[in-house]
């Protein structure tokens, strides 16, 4: 049944995450895409997109809109996929709640202990990592478009990259501005493709 698997595979993505929610979207997207087949890889994208946009931490947002999805995609009215949203959805807290309700007293009380301080430094590289990959996992044809499609969209997707990293990394621009005037412009040139 996909409750149990929606259950056990947010757990796993919950208790094996690092770094947050843009370290689990790569996490997400491997479980609900490639191993279980729940959605593709543009409903992912889409998925990944409505999340940044919505109030709240990002990677609960996801595993709430792939739960929904998944159970949605399997064939069940869609009652049954705000089921699925929420059982996603306390399914990523639940054993990361409970560990750190565990390990948070012990790392307060051995916070200058330095096999302590190398696992946080070890683990300081690892969510690098997955914030990368997450960035990776984004840069696809169902975010970019391709040359042969469609190359007005291609390169106003990579114009717009372009202008937000450049602006986030030179001027230290708000996030939210960003986003706003990215959408902004993709909304403008979208209607007018």
């Amino acid at each position: 049944m996909i409750f149990w698997k929606l259950f056990y595979t947010f757990c796993k993505i919950g208790i094996f995450n690092f770094g947050g929610g843009y370290a689990m979207i790569a996490l997400i997207q491997n479980e609900v895409v490639e191993k279980n087949g729940w959605m593709t890889a543009a409903e992912f994208t889409d998925i990944v997109a409505t999340s940044q946009v919505t109030p709240g931490p990002i990677g609960i947002n996801v595993a709430t809109y792939a739960g929904y999805t998944s159970v949605v995609n399997a064939g069940y009215d869609p009652f049954w996929g705000v089921a699925g949203a929420f059982l996603a959805s306390f399914s990523v807290v639940l054993l990361p709640f409970l560990l750190m309700l565990i390990v948070g007293r012990f790392l307060l009380k051995h916070k200058e202990n330095p096999v302590v301080k190398t696992v946080m430094s070890v683990l300081k590289l690892t969510v690098v990592g997955l914030i990368a990959a997450a960035a990776a996992l984004l840069v696809n044809p169902e975010t970019f478009g391709t040359w042969t499609a469609s190359p007005l969209q291609f390169c106003l997707s990579i114009a717009l990259f372009a202008a937000a990293f450049f602006a986030s990394l030179k001027w230290k621009t708000s996030p939210i501005l960003l986003i706003v005037l990215a959408g902004a412009v993709g909304f403008v040139a979208y209607y007018l493709m």
